[in-house]
């Protein structure tokens, strides 16, 4: 797998320039029936200490864990922590852990925002864009977004996340649909679904749900939180796990 360096920009000003340009690429189609392996990505990081990231191949028809690959960067090599920014932050780290696969992925499931973000452009949707992989992302949090009804308490209840500053999703009322929120797991605080790049906001919901958890994250997702911190705690790098 090879992409072009990924810019670091000098400052906030020329980040959103940046962000606002990448939209414009952005495609929210695509045919996931084909994907076969999803690489999920999750970072850590301990204060004054190395960013790590974790991809995660996921092998959707036998359900399992098919490849685990650990990349780093050092404190000096990090974007700033700056909310709507993370992807300069952890698109880099993610790309070094990607290209130390020995098979390649057909679709990314990023720890983060998607085009639910106020620029359109979370991690999922710039990785996505970068790499030209369709990509979803998953978050813990809501950055961007109100929900549109109320979300029943039982796993599979799913509302619109939308928002009229939305400048990429599909219409909802007065604004935009930019993903979902998505009840995982009963009575559980919900996960934030969004598309990224060359997938539809219903098969992002889709996917999410159909694949296997056993906490409120689905399961690839959960094996790369699992990864990130057990490789920044004992100091893992490269590929750290195969069938």
């Amino acid at each position: 797998m090879s992409w072009p360096p990924f810019p670091t920009p000098p400052d906030l000003k020329t980040a959103a320039e940046l962000q606002k340009r990448l939209t414009k690429r952005v495609e929210l189609a695509g045919e996931w029936s084909q994907v076969r392996a999803v690489a999920a990505l999750d970072a850590s990081i301990k204060r004054g200490g190395d960013l790590v990231a974790a991809a995660v191949l996921w092998d959707l028809k036998a359900g399992s864990v098919r490849e685990v690959t650990v990349a780093r960067l050092s404190p000096e090599e990090v974007f700033p922590y700056i909310p709507g920014y993370l992807s300069f932050r952890e698109a880099p780290v993610y790309l070094r852990a990607l290209k130390l696969l020995n098979d390649p992925p057909d679709a990314l499931l990023v720890d983060g925002q998607g085009i639910a973000h106020p620029r359109g452009l979370g991690v999922a949707t710039h990785l996505g864009v970068h790499t030209g992989l369709p990509s979803i992302g998953v978050a813990k949090s809501r950055l961007f977004g109100q929900a549109v009804g109320e979300l029943g308490l039982a796993a599979g209840n799913a509302v619109p996340l939308c928002d009229r500053r939305a400048v990429l999703g599909e219409p909802c009322g007065q604004g935009l649909q930019v993903g979902w929120i998505f009840r995982s797991r009963d009575r559980v605080k919900p996960i934030y679904v969004s598309p990224g790049h060359r997938v539809s906001l219903a098969d992002s919901l889709d996917f999410v749900a159909s694949l296997p958890r056993s906490t409120k994250l689905p399961e690839p997702l959960r094996q790369a939180h699992l990864w990130a911190g057990r490789a920044r705690r004992k100091g893992l790098e490269g590929r750290v796990f195969f069938k």
